[in-house]
């Protein structure tokens, strides 16, 4: 169908059950058309708007839609996006029929409804294209364009976690003491507290204990202010000192207010002034405050009213938090969940009208310098960066993301130009896997280096992505699709992959639970029949007899670090925060199988080169070639130094069999292929 027929009253048609099947990605599988028909005048212009929509549809989101009729429609200006709400939307389907679904996407326009029947559907068609529809909080009317699509197709979203150490307790305090606190943003302030008080431009805003300085920052520990916190905020803060939320009595109080529309930029409280553990009451409303991972991964978080946000270790460290200036926010509209990240599920969510919310944001002054583990975002830090050329082995995932940045990240970036130098000729049996793969397959090189695997096989689409963002230069000279991510966190949607391939990369993460995340990963990405290829570095370093090519190289070439070289401490005096490596992103599971050595609260071991290894966890010196510049490292030796520059790796060699047990625990995937390659352990696994 092109044009609406004939309509009658919405009070005229029949109403029906709500929406009960919850698919949440939408696919639109035809292309539109049209049939020649007289129009009247009004019609002709209502077909122009439909057109117009299709066009807008098709242009910016890829949907086509098609003659018709079917049971799936398309509702142009009927999404979150121009301030339609579920209820809302849903009460209008209802009048034509049983709703099966409705799908309404984050901030788009257009929402998908799919009826039990044709006929339910060819009804709402006729009866709403065109049609005004009055919706709370505008003062202008919303002019509805359906379309038919031809599919809705429905995938699992898998829900997603909040920001490690974060906590959202709901119902912290009662009403009547919410009561009582707002009254304190109300106070007028008296002589001796009156800097205490300050008016910005998007909100109001109030400090206790010490003034919070917005010129840089920071508070002014040595001018406390009079009066310290007050004592109708006890109750809260013995609470939470009970429950463990935060280990110090917080001295520091701001109190911020924020009308509809008013937000706060996304930032990082700066690390030196605040101890670990700040904590936030949201009193007289609820919100969705945005939290961001250095990588570019977010999570919107609902924020209840009477609700305590805590955040301590990376949550409080790493990533950013802020609330987007805005009047509606995107909710879940399920009650049965009323805290935590807002999902991705477009068949449950709606919009929530905010109000004036009050937060009581609580803070510890801190008396020394803030020794986390994230120096790349950290003030106290950034002057002084670990030079210890043998770090120990890590204990937690705070020092493993410190470790792998410094010794691994870092590194790369350093040698980058050296490193592509060396690698050139692609390993046989990864070509053979590229080869292997059908025409116009989509595939993902996690940890691409400088690429030398993404032009084996022209009839596959192939992207790869790397840590290194001077690798990545690299493979972008050479005109390939790459792009710089973390390989714990790849910015790619679950299911995209026909296949995926990472060579010696997981080695280089430095627990357990990392390195089984980093597969878990790769899993993710893949479409169920999707085949990965992976390769690690073995322990066994000679098999059968047989050495590998890595011990066979001629041994007057090695060179002692200890006794000829300099160790150059890794040190990036241009830190750009998208380069902080994802730490602790969720809780590991410990994967049982034997070690060859335990070296925790260890040094680690700086390994001799073209030798066998001697322990698992260690550091494999890389020696910078002479007249090679490094990139945003320390300075090479003086011009005529006879000696080299050496910059550590650190590795996790992989003992016969580790690797098949770690993805033996992951439950949607089959090994179909597991074999040793010249000192390398390899697997094909396949999703399932």
């Amino acid at each position: 169908r092109v044009a609406a027929g004939s309509r009658r009253p919405l009070s005229q048609h029949r109403p029906a059950a709500a929406a009960t099947k919850p698919p949440p990605r939408v696919r639109n599988m035809a292309a539109p058309g049209c049939r020649s028909v007289k129009l009247s005048k009004e019609q002709k212009k209502l077909l122009r708007k439909q057109v117009k929509a299709q066009h807008i549809l098709l242009k910016q989101d890829g949907i086509a839609t098609v003659p018709g009729p079917t049971q799936h429609l398309v509702i142009a200006n009927g999404g979150l996006g121009n301030g339609v709400n579920r209820q809302q939307l849903s009460e209008v389907l209802q009048m034509f029929g049983i709703v099966e679904t409705l799908l309404m996407l984050p901030h788009k326009p257009h929402a998908f409804a799919t009826y039990s029947t044709i006929q339910e559907a060819r009804e709402a068609y006729n009866a709403l294209n065109g049609e005004n529809i009055k919706i709370a909080g505008h003062t202008q009317p919303i002019i509805l364009y359906l379309n038919f699509v031809e599919e809705v197709v429905s995938e699992d979203i898998s829900p997603l976690s909040l920001p490690p150490g974060l906590l959202v307790v709901e119902d912290i305090i009662s009403p009547e003491y919410e009561t009582r606190l707002l009254a304190l943003v109300d106070e007028s302030p008296n002589t001796a507290t009156e800097n205490a008080q300050r008016s910005l431009k998007h909100r109001r805003v109030k400090h206790y204990g010490y003034e919070f300085r917005y010129d840089n920052n920071n508070v002014d520990k040595d001018k406390p202010l009079p009066g310290g916190l007050p004592e109708i905020c006890d109750e809260v803060l013995e609470h939470s000192m009970e429950k463990g939320y935060v280990r110090f009595k917080p001295d520091q109080l701001t109190i911020n207010q924020y009308e509809p529309g008013q937000g706060i930029p996304p930032h990082i409280d700066t690390h030196s002034p605040f101890e670990d553990g700040i904590i936030c009451l949201s009193l007289g409303a609820e919100t969705v405050m945005d939290f961001k991972h250095p990588s570019g991964h977010s999570v919107a978080v609902m924020l209840p009213r009477r609700s305590l946000l805590v955040m301590t270790d990376e949550s409080r460290y790493l990533w950013s938090h802020g609330i987007t200036p805005r009047k509606f926010d995107v909710v879940l509209a399920s009650e049965t969940q009323k805290t935590g990240a807002i999902t991705g599920d477009i068949s449950n969510l709606t919009l929530n009208q905010r109000r004036t919310r009050t937060s009581f944001t609580f803070r510890k002054v801190r008396t020394l310098p803030c020794d986390c583990a994230y120096p790349e975002v950290c003030d106290s830090q950034n002057c002084h960066k670990c030079s210890d050329p043998q770090p120990s082995v890590p204990s937690s995932d705070g020092d493993a993301s410190k470790l792998e940045h410094q010794y691994v990240h870092d590194v790369y970036d350093g040698i980058a130009d050296h490193f592509s130098s060396t690698r050139h000729t692609p390993w046989p049996k990864v070509t053979e896997f590229l080869k292997a793969m059908p025409a116009g397959a989509f595939v993902v090189d996690v940890g691409c280096g400088n690429g030398k695997y993404l032009g084996v096989n022209k009839n596959l689409f192939m992207v790869g992505c790397d840590r290194s963002k001077n690798l990545v230069h690299i493979c972008r000279e050479r005109k390939f699709e790459v792009f710089v991510c973390d390989g714990l966190l790849v910015p790619l949607r679950s299911g995209i992959c026909d296949a995926c391939i990472s060579i010696a990369v997981v080695h280089h993460f430095s627990t357990e639970g990392r390195r089984l995340s980093a597969i878990k990963e790769i899993v993710r990405l893949l479409r169920p029949g999707g085949k990965a290829l992976i390769y690690v570095w073995a322990m066994e370093q000679e098999r059968n007899k047989v050495k590998s090519k890595y011990l066979m190289e001629k041994k007057e070439k090695i060179i002692k670090t200890q006794e000829t070289c300099i160790t150059v401490p890794v040190v990036n005096e241009d830190q750009d925060i998208n380069k902080v490596d994802l730490a602790c992103f969720n809780q590991l599971t410990d994967v049982n199988n034997d070690r060859v050595s335990k070296q925790n609260s260890e040094k680690l071991p700086v390994h001799t080169n073209r030798t066998s290894f001697e322990s698992q966890d260690l550091l494999v010196p890389w020696h910078l070639k002479a007249g090679v510049k490094a990139h945003s490292i320390s300075p090479l030796p003086p011009t005529g130094s006879n000696e080299l520059a050496v910059f550590h790796r650190y590795y996790h060699v992989f003992s016969d069999g580790e690797l098949e047990n770690v993805c033996r625990s992951i439950s949607n995937i089959r090994i179909l292929q597991s074999y040793y390659d010249q000192g390398n352990w390899c697997v094909i696994i396949e999703k399932y």
